[in-house]
């Protein structure tokens, strides 16, 4: 299979800081093609979704929300493995709180409720840790190929994950915006947990206001000793050195996405603890890839306010099917992209539009490729679930 898609990128205006320098440039219209090589079918009669994919493009792992089951395949999309942790064993993991991802050689990492799970490809325990923190709640939205990530230091197998602690605050307190960290850099062998990554001087999210945790929730990679990370609706990318003490912050640089929605303010008064709220319809830096020397952020720009509370004010009315219309058509009609980035020289060079062919909830990398899921058909119930091997070519 295969087919090529020209896109041209918009004109945007970059700004790179980095300690005391900062510059500007204007970026130049250029032209990428997306072109499919190649695709895979999982046959399933489910709801599944694309976790993730070895480095070498050998194996494929999936989640289906309709069984709970975790799929291993081939690259011909044959399954070799699968299972499921939904009964109430010592080794299941519970509410899964991040989409699964493949660890060292041979085995798949799983956040959950109640620790991080270690399994090997036939659902036999390999290695459970507790979370640093006990748990009251945790919220996600499980898009494709925004998985745990793993990364050696040193030439020690590590997981990078979301964290999930509290710090005895929630988020209508400035404590908790003050002491928040983004990520866990976990060591396996050692079960030591390290928080890293702040809201850095200057953030948006320490203006004072309250946020959604969806408004700022981290996407993030990592690639040659380097960890890049965009926290949800800030239009930013911070690039840190990565050792096992965690990350040292290298460069911060801003950029516009036009189109992109601004998050309305609210007042530390309206949010509850305990309360955790998760919004898919705010802007956010979705995920971020690398493949061929280039930094990827997937962007959903947001769909704008007053549109939104018309569909609210349809549900809030009974209205749910005409709701539902209306929010679709808000949806299809977003211009969701990716922002590309020269991952060298870290200069800004444009933006792909995400075409309509393909899932633009979300899409993982590896081995040099996009593995990017073919668009439900709306019409008709399918057996199985299509990824494409897309390539990024630079004309």
């Amino acid at each position: 299979m295969k087919s090529s898609l020209k896109i041209y990128l918009y004109l945007l205006i970059f700004s790179a800081l980095s300690c005391s320098e900062k510059s500007e440039s204007i970026i130049e219209p250029t032209i990428y093609t997306l072109e499919i090589l190649d695709s895979l079918d999982l046959t399933i009669l489910g709801d599944p979704l694309i976790a993730d994919v070895k480095s070498d493009g050998s194996k494929f792992l999936f989640y289906d929300f309709a069984s709970s089951e975790l799929i291993v395949t081939n690259s011909e999309g044959e399954i070799q493995s699968k299972f499921s942790k939904t009964e109430d064993t010592p080794d299941a993991y519970g509410f899964m709180m991040e989409v699964p991802g493949f660890f060292g050689p041979n085995q798949i990492a799983v956040v959950g409720m109640k620790g991080i799970f270690l399994y090997d490809y036939e659902g036999n325990l390999i290695q459970k840790m507790d979370h640093p923190e006990s748990l009251g709640g945790a919220g996600f939205m499980a898009l494709p190929g925004k998985h745990t990530e793993s990364t050696k230091i040193n030439g020690n197998d590590y997981l990078i994950t979301k964290s999930v602690r509290s710090r005895d605050s929630f988020n209508g307190e400035m404590k908790f915006y003050n002491t928040y960290k983004a990520l866990e850099l976990i060591n396996p062998e050692s079960e030591s947990f390290t928080e890293m990554v702040p809201f850095e001087v200057g953030s948006m999210f320490l203006n004072g206001t309250g946020y959604y945790e969806s408004d700022y929730a981290p996407a993030f990679e990592v690639k040659d000793g380097r960890l890049y990370v965009g926290l949800g609706a800030e239009q930013k990318l911070h690039v840190y050195s990565i050792s096992p003490k965690g990350a040292s912050l290298d460069t911060t640089i801003s950029f516009s996405i036009p189109g992109f929605e601004t998050l309305e303010p609210k007042d530390l008064s309206e949010f509850s603890e305990g309360t955790i709220t998760i919004s898919g319809s705010t802007p956010s830096i979705r995920n971020i890839h690398i493949i061929d020397n280039k930094i990827l952020l997937h962007y959903y720009p947001g769909i704008d306010p007053q549109e939104l509370k018309e569909a609210e004010l349809l549900w809030e009315q009974g209205k749910q099917e005409e709701a539902g219309e209306l929010y679709e058509k808000l949806e299809a009609e977003l211009n969701q992209g990716l922002l590309v980035i020269d991952q060298k020289s870290l200069k800004l060079e444009g933006i792909i539009p995400l075409p309509d062919n393909f899932n633009k909830t979300g899409f993982t990398s590896a081995n040099g490729f996009l593995w990017m899921e073919k668009v439900a058909n709306k019409e008709q119930e399918e057996d199985f679930l299509r990824v494409y091997k897309v390539k990024i070519l630079e004309k």
